[in-house]
C-alpha cells in the first residue's frame, strides 16, 4: 500500500469554494429573471389562446349567418358600429324561417364590443340594451378592437374578416389578430 497519496490542500478548497460561490450568486440572480421570462411567455400563449378561441367561435356563427331551409325574411348579417357590432340570425332548426327574438328557441345573435369586453346576446335585433353576456374573461384580459368585415366577392360567397387585439388587464402584452371566415349564406 502505498500511503504518500495527497488531497487538496486548503488553498484549494478555498479556490474552489470561491468559485462555487460565485457561479451560486449568478445561477440565483439568473433564475428569478427566467422565471419571469417564462411567466410572461405563459401568459401570452394564454392570451393568445383567448382571442383564437373567440375568434374561432365568432368565425362558426358568421359562417353559419343567413343560413335557411326555406323562404326566410330579412337579412341573414347586419354590421353595425364600423362591425363592432354584429347581429345575425340563422335556421338552426331547418323549419325555413328565422325565429324571432321573442321566441323561445329564437335564431337570432348578436355580438357586440363594449367597454373593451366581447359580449353576446340571444335574440338580439339591436346593439343597444342591456342583459348581454361576456364572453371574454374581465377578470384578465381587455379587448381593444373587435370589428368584423364584409369582404364582397364577384360570384363568389363574400368573405368575413374578424379582427381581434387585447392586452392584459395590466395592459402588457398587446396582442392582435386577423381570421377570416366563408360566408357561404350570405
Amino acid at each position: 500500500m502505498q500511503l504518500n497519496q495527497q488531497g487538496f490542500t486548503l488553498f484549494e478548497t478555498l479556490i474552489a469554494m470561491a468559485i462555487s460561490s460565485i457561479v451560486l450568486l449568478g445561477a440565483g440572480r439568473l433564475f428569478p429573471i427566467l422565471q419571469r421570462a417564462v411567466l410572461e411567455q405563459y401568459q401570452k400563449e394564454t392570451l393568445q389562446e383567448s382571442l383564437w378561441q373567440l375568434a374561432f367561435s365568432l368565425g362558426k356563427q358568421l359562417q353559419r349567418a343567413g343560413y335557411c331551409h326555406g323562404s326566410c325574411q330579412g337579412e341573414g348579417l347586419i354590421l353595425r358600429n364600423k362591425g363592432e357590432c354584429i347581429l345575425l340570425q340563422w335556421d338552426s332548426n331547418s323549419n325555413g324561417r328565422w325565429e324571432p327574438a321573442s321566441h323561445s328557441e329564437t335564431e337570432q345573435a348578436g355580438f357586440r364590443l363594449n367597454n373593451h369586453h366581447l359580449e353576446t346576446l340571444r335574440g338580439a335585433t339591436q346593439c343597444e340594451g342591456s342583459g348581454w353576456e361576456k364572453l371574454s374573461d374581465p377578470a384578465t384580459m381587455v379587448i381593444q378592437t373587435f370589428s368584423v368585415t364584409r369582404l364582397d366577392r364577384q360570384s363568389m360567397p363574400p368573405l368575413l374578416a374578424i379582427e381581434l387585439s387585447a392586452t392584459f388587464k395590466n395592459g402588457q402584452n398587446p396582442l392582435s389578430l386577423r381570421h377570416t371566415v366563408v360566408g357561404y349564406n350570405l
